[in-house]
């Protein structure tokens, strides 16, 4: 049981969630032939949050190693923009605050988003799982401590297939790893003078791993586990 396994990400799962249920399913067939088995390695290659739905490439058994190599493989995300307020954490799932500004049109909404395709510097949201001084980022944030994140090179490769109609603005992205599409929805909002924040995601790819081709968490069991498991030809010949 060792390869890698595609599976999409419902709303209202983390991605820990996901990887125990795989882990749970696996462990218990294993255990059947291996009574004394106390553990199955399962990793994921790069976090959802919550309230984000799509593509998860998850690492089991021996394949657990590549996932350092894996986090850093360039990711596409679907995603919708609210424009005309801001949020504590940058999404739906924070404080929203109503901004009263006016609406821009179209060809200034355009030419704001676009601009942002390229090699720069972002700083990463405060509530993220990033540690400061061994600490999550959002453990303090939501103590109320002052959170203070270094800004990081990122890359937008991409923005394509833009739609406005205020106040929804959504667009596809194919972006670095490392990357925080919630920072970017906040770095749009700021540019437009609008405020922005994200109000739905989903990642769409993983390097060359489409979520079309990965599994529903309402069809994991032991039988399509083994099924989906993509062997270690495909993998070394994905990751070179």
């Amino acid at each position: 049981m060792d390869g890698l396994l595609l599976v999409e990400k419902p709303k209202g799962w983390t991605s820990f969630d996901v990887v125990a249920r795989v882990r749970g399913i696996v462990k218990t067939e294993l255990k059947k032939t291996n009574p004394g088995l106390k553990n199955f390695k399962v990793g994921h290659t790069g976090t959802l949050d919550p309230s984000a739905t799509g593509l998860l490439v998850l690492c089991l058994g021996t394949y657990t190693k590549k996932v350092p190599e894996m986090i850093r493989h360039d990711k596409t995300y679907q995603v919708e923009l609210t424009l005309g307020a801001t949020s504590t954490t940058g999404d739906q799932e924070g404080e929203i605050t109503l901004l009263h500004t006016l609406a821009p049109n179209r060809s200034v909404v355009e030419s704001v988003v676009c601009c942002f395709v390229g090699e720069q510097m972002q700083t990463p949201p405060a509530y993220s799982a990033i540690k400061i001084n061994g600490k999550r980022a959002y453990d303090l944030a939501r103590a109320g401590k002052e959170v203070k994140i270094e800004p990081r090179r990122v890359t937008i490769h991409s923005i394509t297939d833009v739609d406005y109609t205020w106040p929804k603005l959504t667009f596809t992205t194919s972006v670095s790893s490392g990357t925080y599409i919630r920072s970017l929805a906040t770095d749009i909002g700021e540019k437009l003078g609008t405020g922005a924040y994200m109000s739905e995601l989903r990642r769409t790819r993983v390097d060359a791993y489409s979520v079309s081709d990965a599994l529903s968490t309402r069809d994991l069991n032991f039988e399509n586990i083994q099924e989906g498991l993509l062997g270690a030809r495909t993998v070394e010949d994905q990751t070179k």
